[in-house]
């Protein structure tokens, strides 16, 4: 029952964002000529994708795309054993849950990776083979600034972009976990003070003496 509490966190991520992915590419139109204003111009949904890795970085090879889903393949296998591990290991609740969140949006956008290319036929043109080929659904775009970034700013210059990646509800679930810990963290991994620990041992001591 433990371990179905923080592994059903990281289910209940992956069908919330694979429910609203499959709503995007099937209710809106593609761009900006699909694009729905929630609120006022700064946050809309705007249904794109992205063939590579965050911020649509990619590896430059014929089969980049093909490394990276393996390691995101690897990469979920070793999150969820972690999350096993820390459950055993009873650590801070919130931590566990964070690390669930982190697994949830790992293997949400592994889905889109492994499988989009041939179930909604969205990989690129020239890939090699539609599986481990797909391209990631986003959706959630907060429009603060958009324009074009000059040849001399590493790895974007020279392109049309937006300030703010648009994201989707797995790159929030990570976003979200990795956030709670980094800003949490000395709460979810609080030292034992060795005096307080010396204290409960010499308690132990004179009880078990009497």
């Amino acid at each position: 029952m433990k371990y179905l509490k923080y592994f059903g966190i990281a289910l209940a991520v992956i069908i919330l964002d694979q429910v609203v992915k499959l709503l995007v590419h099937y209710q809106m139109d593609f761009g900006t000529p699909g694009q729905i204003k929630i609120f006022g111009d700064w946050f809309k949904l705007h249904y794109t994708t992205n063939p590579g890795m965050a911020f649509g970085m990619q590896l430059g090879s014929e089969y980049g795309k093909l490394i990276l889903t393996s390691f995101r393949l690897v990469a979920m296998f070793g999150i969820g054993y972690y999350l096993y591990y820390i459950i055993e290991k009873k650590m801070h609740v919130g931590y566990i849950i964070c690390i669930a969140m982190i697994l949830g949006g790992a293997i949400g956008n592994l889905i889109d990776s492994v499988f989009y290319g041939v179930f909604l036929n969205n990989a690129p043109y020239n890939a090699v083979t539609p599986w481990f080929h797909g391209q990631v659904v986003d959706m959630f775009y907060i429009d603060i600034w958009e324009g074009y970034i000059p040849e001399w700013v590493p790895l974007w210059g020279g392109s049309y972009t937006a300030l703010w990646p648009i994201f989707n509800i797995a790159d929030a679930s990570i976003f979200a976990g990795v956030a709670i810990i980094l800003v949490f963290q000395s709460r979810f991994f609080k030292e034992e003070d060795p005096e307080a620990e010396d204290e409960i041992q010499k308690q132990f001591i004179e009880e078990n003496k009497e």
